[in-house]
């Protein structure tokens, strides 16, 4: 269902809507207006609130039903907001269809993927015009095929599970463009991906466009992305449109505030201006790994999988260590070998003295109250039936360090103003904050025993660039203060440019490469860190195609 170029696949008219709370109406999306033409990629950005993911989501009429919706929408010419059930049924996939953020929220883990890519085949295709079981199973084939998945035919039967995390992107990417829609829309389809993986799916989108001349709208917080892969641009801000141009227009001549400010965000390798880090040699090192490995058991008689095999590091008080590398290299583990999360089976890793190989969970009571560990997603490693202030207290009444919350409640009003969030978020519930401030709550958590070493596990991956930047000048002003060792696990290379002194590249287990900061990543010595820096997007786009185009 191919359109013909030029042809205006999406036109949003005067765009108002607002959804009913127990506070109040709260107006999300405030007059906005936008087209998108057949072969064109409209990025939206903006920050978290700024109304783009709402009004993706009500080109195909996605909201919750307490959202009002005012305006118009036309999707093919026809008004979104005027059609009856059937027929945003069949627009739905046909018309339109859209990735989303999380594929491992988006597909149902009892079905087979290639039972839910047939089941969108049937949902969305007109009654006279249904595939029958037989061509369905070959359409789902083919597509998986052209998404690129590996033997198609085969793991057409696997469920979500049996894929890697850019994997069931790709199955997902497969199950919007199976109906050949005209328009995409896709909802930070790279966040939390890899960066050699985001270049693949970056690809992939951009192979489906030239091969169907489908339009897309490509909403993210990624400048890189933007630059990669964007024709024009438009700017939100508290759900207004601000800003709209032709992308090389608007990263060299931005006109609004907000948009400057956007830019000036975003981090970029080689623009640090870290200092070399110099260890006392007369202290121990913090951390201390000869020839770790990580073996997980293998079940029903199958050989065990290595996550880590033989490595060798250190972490010295003071020092902020970068870690590196793609999905199922090994970083995580490490980190959760750390703290007992994960069972070191081989070598010697010892964590302030105390060597984690073979020890039992009991024994890292040890060193339990000098580590503390900032998780990529604060929303999931809170609980929600605690405050904030609860939640921060945890830590100092399980170690006994308080013996309850009210004692506890001076050193929390401390620690939420070392991590510039007001004293009243003491008394507030995690859902009540932004992605910024909770992750600057998991950091006041972290920070609760004063540990001497801190595990960051991706935990800025998630956030918008102004937001990012903010919660990384404020952990680098807060190690400083504290003077904590960090292993800093991502996979951002400019963010490990700007906060850690050395860095250490996984891959496949092993680690391939260590230095300063600087040096691996301006001059990277071996073949794979070579194409992780290669596959990082700059928020460029002349430098950012030409870095495309050497890559392919």
């Amino acid at each position: 269902m191919t359109s013909k170029p030029g042809e205006q696949v999406l036109s949003i008219e005067n765009l108002q809507v607002a959804f009913a709370t127990d506070a109040g109406t709260v107006n999300a999306v405030n007059g906005v207006s936008l087209e998108v033409r057949a072969g064109e990629v409209l990025a939206v950005v903006g920050e978290s609130g700024s109304g783009k993911s709402v009004t993706a989501r009500s080109v195909l009429r996605l909201l919750p039903s307490t959202a009002v919706t005012r305006g118009a929408i036309y999707l093919a010419g026809r008004d979104v907001l005027k059609l009856d059930r059937e027929q945003l049924r069949q627009a739905r996939g046909r018309d339109a269809a859209m990735v989303f953020q999380e594929p491992s929220l988006a597909l149902n883990p009892v079905y087979t993927v290639g039972w839910q890519i047939i089941e969108g085949l049937r949902a969305h295709t007109p009654k006279g015009q249904r595939f029958d079981a037989k061509a369905a199973r070959a359409k789902a084939i083919e597509i998986l095929g052209k998404v690129g998945i590996p033997e198609p035919e085969v793991r057409i039967d696997y469920y979500p599970h049996q894929f890697s995390g850019g994997q069931k992107q790709r199955v997902v990417i497969a199950c919007a463009l199976v109906l050949e829609p005209k328009l995409i829309l896709a909802d930070e389809p790279t966040t939390a991906l890899d960066v050699t993986v985001q270049a693949e799916i970056l690809d992939l989108l951009r192979t489906a466009r030239e091969l169907t001349g489908a339009a897309i709208v490509l909403i993210t917080h990624n400048m890189g992305v933007v630059a990669d892969m964007a024709d024009r641009v438009a700017v939100m801000y508290q759900g207004q449109l601000v800003e709209q141009a032709e992308v090389h227009e608007l990263f060299a001549n931005p006109k609004q505030q907000y948009t400057k400010r956007l830019l000036a965000a975003v981090p970029r390798i080689g623009q640090s201006a870290k200092p070399a880090f110099t260890a006392d040699a007369s202290v121990p090192p913090t951390v201390r790994a000869e020839n770790l490995e990580v073996v997980y058991p293998g079940r029903f008689g199958r050989p065990g999988f290595k996550a880590v095999a033989g490595v060798n590091f250190e972490i010295h008080a003071g020092e902020v260590v970068g870690l590196v590398g793609e999905s199922g290299s090994g970083k995580t583990t490490i980190g959760r070998a750390m703290v007992g999360l994960a069972k070191a089976t081989g070598g010697s890793m010892k964590v302030l003295g105390f060597d984690v190989v073979g020890a039992k969970a009991r024994q890292f009571k040890a060193v339990a109250d000098q580590v503390g560990f900032v998780f990529q997603d604060p929303a999931s490693s809170f609980n929600p039936l605690l405050t904030v202030g609860e939640a921060i207290a945890e830590p100092m009444l399980v170690h006994k360090v308080q013996a309850s919350v009210a004692a506890a409640r001076a050193d929390i009003e401390a620690l939420l103003a070392a991590v510039q969030l007001p004293v009243e978020y003491f008394d507030r519930y995690p859902h009540e904050l932004s992605g910024g401030q909770r992750q600057r709550a998991s950091l006041a958590r972290a920070l609760a025993l004063k540990p001497k070493l801190v595990i960051a596990d991706e935990p800025t991956s998630a956030l918008d660039v102004s937001v990012q930047a903010k919660v990384l000048e404020l952990f680098a002003k807060l190690q400083r203060e504290f003077g904590f060792a960090c292993l800093f696990i991502t996979h951002d290379l400019a963010v490990v440019d700007q906060i850690a002194h050395r860095v250490l590249v996984m891959h496949r287990g092993e680690l391939v490469e260590q230095g300063e900061t600087r040096d691996v990543l301006t001059n990277p010595q071996q073949q794979y860190t070579k194409r992780l820096v290669q596959s990082s997007p700059i928020a460029d786009p002349t430098l950012q195609r030409a870095k495309a185009a050497a890559r392919h």
